[in-house]
């Protein structure tokens, strides 16, 4: 890659994996894991790349930084490169990847889309939205009456990355100064 490239694209992919002007000019070694992480996205991404590799690429990231990586992960392939993940952190993989394989004992176990790999097929799922509590239970009564006499009515549940990132960008002074999750341990 020629110099003039080279000085164009390093500052770009800096600003895309969230690094700014004053931690740039850091030395590497002085760098946190979760953004060494960051630098290594970026240096695989300079030659621009068709297919990348990753291997736990959240690691070590704060959840802010995990939904950026997460983030930057989806846009690579809306630009069309493939993205190889290798990763532990199963609910990651779910995030990004089309498709996924399983390996266990050094054999791949299944291969497949994520949506139907993940489908359980014996359970129809019906969503409405607004529903008071009279309604609710006409739905069960028809339910009962369609022969379904268990079925559950509950209502959805999001993750708690999603919750922490909601939370943290609508009440930004609730944060800790690092941006994790303030939470205590105790006893219950």
């Amino acid at each position: 890659m020629d110099r003039r490239t080279l000085k164009r694209r390093v500052p770009e992919l800096l600003d895309i994996v969230g690094l700014d002007a004053k931690s740039r000019k850091r030395k590497l070694r002085e760098y946190s894991k979760g953004m060494a992480r960051r630098i290594g996205l970026a240096q695989a991404l300079i030659n621009d790349p068709e297919l990348i590799l990753l291997d736990e690429p959240t690691t070590g990231l704060d959840p802010i930084g995990t939904r950026e990586m997460k983030d930057l992960i989806v846009s690579l392939k809306q630009q069309g490169k493939t993205v190889i993940l290798c990763s532990h952190l199963l609910a990651d993989v779910q995030d990004v990847c089309n498709r996924i394989t399983i390996l266990f004992k050094g054999k791949m176990q299944t291969l497949g889309e994520v949506r139907d790999l993940l489908q359980v097929r014996d359970i129809t799922q019906i969503e409405a939205k607004g529903l008071n509590p009279a309604q609710i239970d006409e739905v069960r009564q028809f339910m009962s009456r369609m022969g379904a006499g268990n079925a559950a009515i509950t209502r959805p549940t999001t993750t708690l990355e999603d919750l922490f990132i909601r939370v943290v960008r609508d009440n930004t002074p609730s944060a800790g100064s690092n941006g994790a999750p303030a939470a205590q341990a105790g006893q219950s």
